[in-house]
C-alpha cells in the first residue's frame, strides 16, 4: 500500500532533508512540502472538501514550522482530520515532549537529525494507526473531517450594525431547526447578548480562561441553558476580566464546545483580540455585518484586509451581510461586495427598526414576531449560510451563497494570530 506523506516545514532547508529521506522510503508518496501552519491546514481542508479518501496518511510537523506553535498545529490537525496521523519532529526528543506531543494528539516523536531507521518506523506506525481507524470509521463521507460542531463567527465593521442581534437570531433560528446550538459572547468588554435575551448568570467564559482541560461538567458550570433552547456563554459582567480570555483559552472554549454542541454561534463584536480573531480563524462560516453607508463599508474593508494582514482569514473567505438595506439606498450589496472582495449573501436584512425596538428596550429579542421582516429576512439567512442543517445533510437543504450546490460553506482550515500578540506586546 502506497503512504502518503505531508511534510510541514518552515525551515527550506529542513524540508528539502526530510523529502530527501522520505523519497528513499518504499511505498512513500510525500507530497511537496508546506512551509507555515496556514499552509498546512489550508490545504488539508481542501484535500477534506474534494474527498474524505484524498488526505494523506500521514503528516510530518517540523518543531519550527511557525507561526502557530508546533503542538498547536498538531492539536488543530488531530480535531480537524482525527483519521490522519500526526508525527512531530524534534530536536528535543525527550521524555516532556513526548508526553505533550501525544496530549496534543501526535502519533510519534522523531529526534533530529534525521535516522533513516526512525523515520521509517515511525510513519509506517503512522500510516498503519490511519489505515485502521479509516477502516474502523469506514471509507467515504462517513469518516468525519473535523471535531464535531460547526462553527460560525459574526462580526461587525464598527459598532452598531447589528451584530448581536444579528448572531442571536441566527442562534435562535438554529434552536427552532432543532439543533443543539451554543451562543457565545465573545465581544469581551462590551458583551451584550445577556441583555438582549434577558438573561444574568453568575459564570462567563472568563471563568474557563485559567483551565487547561475543559471537561464536560466543567463546561456546564460555565454554560446557561436558556428557555429559548439555546446554551449561552456569557461576556463577563466586568470588562477588565475579558483579557483573561486569550488565544489559548479561545482554542480550548471552542474545541470544549464543538465536541457538545451541532452548532456555536459566535459574537465576536467589533474589535481584534487575539480571543476573537482565534474564533474567526477556527470558524466554519465567518459572517461581517455591514450597514450600506460609507463609514461602515470602509470599516468593514479596513476589519477584512486586517484579517488578511494577520493571516487570520481571506477576503473571499468571508461572508458579508448587509444589514438595514433598502433599494432606495445608494450603496447597494454588489458595490459592497467590490470594495470589500468578500462573499456576499443573497439576503439583505431590511431597515426595519420600528419593528425591533419593542422586544429590544425590553431586552427579549427572543419574542419578536414571526411577521417581522427583519426576523424573517434573518432566519432566511441562517438557512442559506447552511445554519440549519447538519454539513451532511441530504440534497435539497438551503444552499450558501455563491454555491449551485446543496451543501452548507466548505470548511475552512484556519490560520495563525500569533502576530496579533507580538504586536500588541511590542
Amino acid at each position: 500500500m502506497t503512504t502518503r506523506i505531508l511534510p510541514a516545514a518552515g525551515d527550506p532547508d529542513a524540508a528539502r532533508a526530510i523529502v530527501a529521506l522520505l523519497s528513499q522510503l518504499p511505498d512513500a508518496e510525500p507530497a511537496a512540502p508546506v512551509p507555515d501552519s496556514t499552509s498546512l491546514l489550508d490545504t488539508l481542508g481542501r484535500l477534506a472538501a474534494d474527498s474524505l479518501d484524498e488526505l494523506p496518511e500521514v503528516v510530518l510537523v517540523h518543531e519550527r514550522i511557525g507561526p502557530v506553535p508546533a503542538l498547536e498545529v498538531i492539536r488543530e490537525v488531530a480535531l480537524r482530520f482525527p483519521a490522519v496521523g500526526v508525527v512531530l519532529i524534534s530536536s528535543d526528543a525527550g521524555p516532556g515532549l513526548f508526553s505533550a506531543a501525544m496530549d496534543s494528539g501526535a502519533r510519534g516523536l522523531i529526534g533530529l537529525p534525521l535516522a533513516y531507521e526512525e523515520l521509517a518506523a515511525r510513519v509506517q506506525a503512522a500510516a498503519q494507526w490511519s489505515v485502521g481507524v479509516r477502516r474502523h470509521l469506514g471509507r467515504g463521507p462517513e469518516v468525519p473531517a473535523g471535531p464535531g460542531g460547526r462553527v460560525v463567527t459574526v462580526t461587525g465593521a464598527k459598532g452598531g450594525v447589528g451584530t448581536t442581534f444579528t448572531a442571536v437570531q441566527f442562534a435562535l433560528a438554529a434552536a427552532a431547526a432543532g439543533r443543539r446550538t451554543a451562543l457565545v459572547d465573545l465581544d469581551l468588554q462590551a458583551g451584550d447578548v445577556g441583555s438582549y435575551l434577558d438573561v444574568q448568570f453568575r459564570r462567563s467564559i472568563a471563568d474557563l480562561a485559567g483551565i487547561q482541560d475543559i471537561s464536560p461538567r466543567v463546561l456546564q458550570d460555565a454554560v446557561y441553558e436558556d428557555r429559548t433552547g439555546l446554551a449561552l456563554l456569557l461576556a463577563p459582567a466586568e470588562g477588565e476580566r475579558g483579557e483573561e480570555v486569550d488565544e489559548r483559552a479561545a482554542r480550548q472554549v471552542i474545541g470544549a464546545l464543538r465536541s457538545r454542541y451541532e452548532l456555536v454561534v459566535i459574537d465576536c463584536g467589533t474589535q481584534v483580540t487575539g480571543a476573537n480573531a482565534t474564533a474567526v480563524e477556527l470558524a466554519d462560516v465567518a459572517v461581517m455585518v455591514t450597514t450600506p453607508d460609507v463609514v461602515a463599508v470602509r470599516a468593514a474593508k479596513r476589519m477584512v484586509r486586517m484579517w488578511e494582514r494577520l493571516q487570520v482569514r481571506k477576503a473571499e473567505d468571508t461572508v458579508m451581510v448587509v444589514n438595514r438595506w433598502s433599494k432606495h439606498t445608494e450603496i447597494q450589496p454588489s458595490l459592497i461586495e467590490k470594495i470589500t472582495k468578500t462573499r456576499p449573501t443573497r439576503t439583505p436584512v431590511p431597515a426595519a427598526f420600528k419593528e425591533l425596538q419593542a422586544v429590544v428596550d425590553a431586552g427579549r429579542v427572543q419574542d419578536l414576531d414571526n411577521r417581522s421582516t427583519v426576523k424573517q429576512a434573518l432566519w432566511t439567512l441562517a438557512a442559506e449560510l447552511g445554519l440549519l442543517a447538519a454539513p451532511d445533510a441530504p440534497a435539497g437543504s438551503p444552499a450558501p451563497a455563491g454555491s449551485g450546490s446543496g451543501s452548507a460553506l466548505a470548511l475552512r482550515a484556519a490560520g495563525p494570530v500569533a502576530r496579533l500578540r507580538r504586536g500588541r506586546e511590542g
